[in-house]
């Protein structure tokens, strides 16, 4: 028998946003749309959407969207000219994003180019003056800047995978180049907007060597990032949380203790090629990739990481969210976002143990209500497993509504069970094959 422990007046801090995504939803002002999913997001409750290879998408805007060189098309025009930006799909993009409720992360520089030719990722001419054109872009989403806005967009980051290093899919330049690129985008903003978060640089291989050449060179420019970003694609919560604690300590390390860790693309990855790389695709659309997403999410809760986006919320074959085809139609992995949003509404995680492997769990309370998302995972095939679910200290007078909904192979977060108990502690128990995600609600009755 497992058993899982949740202690409702043990609060442990807020409920970190776990379920962020890249990309928004599919939706348009300016133009009719017969097929969307602005009110699924809003369901959902995704807290962050990063627009990071937006541009590979026409109904974002396509190649005229958030990438800097998309942006300001020419790199000889004037930075300080407001007819030398054109921002009108990006606008329209990051409406949408408001529109649902989703904060834009902000990726400055280019989409992964794997075509034969490069535009975005190639070192750009300039940095000094790279860097004042995206400040320009930063005022206009912010402060209004050529007829922009003032919205609440905390995050801006400053390039994407520059340790890549293929065939400059990522970064056309050396590992010194970028350090000094990234070192003079990032004064001249954090100068610029000292309020605002500014970080990156989204790298992808955590590569120790790598990672330490990078912050030795912020060390040595005098650069405390306001956070770290970086991407992880393993088939194993395990792994994910290796990584996570990996980052921390490296940051520790170097004094960055108030920088924050941001895994900003992560996903179900078995292998990058042949049958692996099927074998993934499928697996992050169907109910096994919807168990991943689940463990990762309850995870991550309670490990030194302050924010997930998942990769990706684009209609794209890594989409385990909403089908290509359909954008509306939710698949398996749209249910764990909502789950989890059930918890991060509530506000305040409390102390939630497993005693067994496999077995991910975490829990959260406003003190009259409160939620547990428990999944088993694993990547090889498991027997079910029996819980034994212990929760206490949120009990009442006039008992507690207890309801069970459920999210496997089957069930879409259905209603299976519920029931009401007294007193201080109830302790049902429940079988759980492997990839069964339960989202467990309970209610003080009034």
């Amino acid at each position: 028998m497992a058993n899982v422990i949740i202690d409702f007046s043990k609060k442990t801090g807020k409920v970190k946003p776990m379920h962020a995504v890249n990309n928004g939803p599919v939706y348009r002002f300016a133009a009719s749309t017969r097929d969307n999913n602005i009110e699924e997001f809003r369901e959902a409750g995704i807290p962050y959407a990063r627009n990071h290879d937006a541009s590979f998408y026409a109904a974002y805007g396509g190649e005229h969207t958030v990438d800097v060189h998309n942006i300001f098309t020419n790199f000889d025009n004037d930075p300080e000219d407001p007819a030398s930006y054109d921002f009108a799909m990006t606008d329209e993009y990051v409406r949408v994003c408001e529109f649902a409720g989703v904060k834009t992360f902000y990726r400055l520089g280019s989409k992964i180019e794997h075509g034969i030719k490069k535009y975005g990722t190639l070192v750009p001419k300039d940095f000094k003056k790279w860097a004042v054109i995206a400040e320009h872009i930063v005022r206009h989403y912010t402060e209004g800047w050529a007829d922009g806005f003032r919205y609440d967009m905390k995050y801006w980051e400053i390039w994407n995978e520059p340790d890549l290093g293929a065939d400059r899919t990522t970064w056309g330049g050396t590992d010194e180049e970028f350090f000094e690129f990234y070192a003079v985008v990032y004064k001249h903003l954090k100068s610029c907007f000292p309020h605002l978060k500014i970080g990156g640089p989204a790298c992808c291989k955590i590569n120790d060597d790598w990672i330490v050449r990078f912050f030795d060179s912020l060390k040595k420019n005098g650069i405390k990032p306001d956070f770290f970003s970086w991407h992880r694609y393993r088939p194993t919560v395990e792994v994910v949380q290796e990584n996570i604690r990996r980052i921390r300590r490296i940051l520790d390390e170097y004094g960055f203790f108030e920088t924050e860790s941001i895994l900003d693309e992560w996903n179900y990855v078995k292998g990058w090629n042949g049958e692996d790389w099927l074998y993934s695709l499928r697996t992050d659309k169907n109910h096994k990739g919807a168990a991943f997403v689940a463990a990762v999410m309850e995870m991550a809760q309670s490990e030194p990481v302050d924010m997930l986006m998942y990769y990706d919320a684009r209609p794209s074959c890594m989409n385990g969210l909403f089908s290509t085809d359909i954008v509306s139609d939710k698949l398996k992995g749209y249910y764990s976002f909502y789950a989890f949003n059930k918890l991060y509404r509530l506000g305040t995680a409390v102390e939630a143990k497993s005693d067994t492997e496999n077995l991910y769990v975490c829990a959260a309370t406003n003190d009259t209500e409160a939620a547990v998302m428990l999944t088993h995972y694993s990547d090889e095939e498991k027997d079910a497993v029996d819980v034994s679910l212990s929760l206490s200290s949120l009990g009442a007078d006039d008992g507690c509504e207890i309801e069970y909904y459920l999210l496997d192979q089957t069930h879409n977060l259905d209603l299976v069970f519920k029931a009401t108990y007294y007193g201080d502690k109830f302790v049902p128990t429940l079988n759980m094959p492997n990839y069964t995600t339960y989202l467990i609600k309970v209610r003080k009755k009034v």
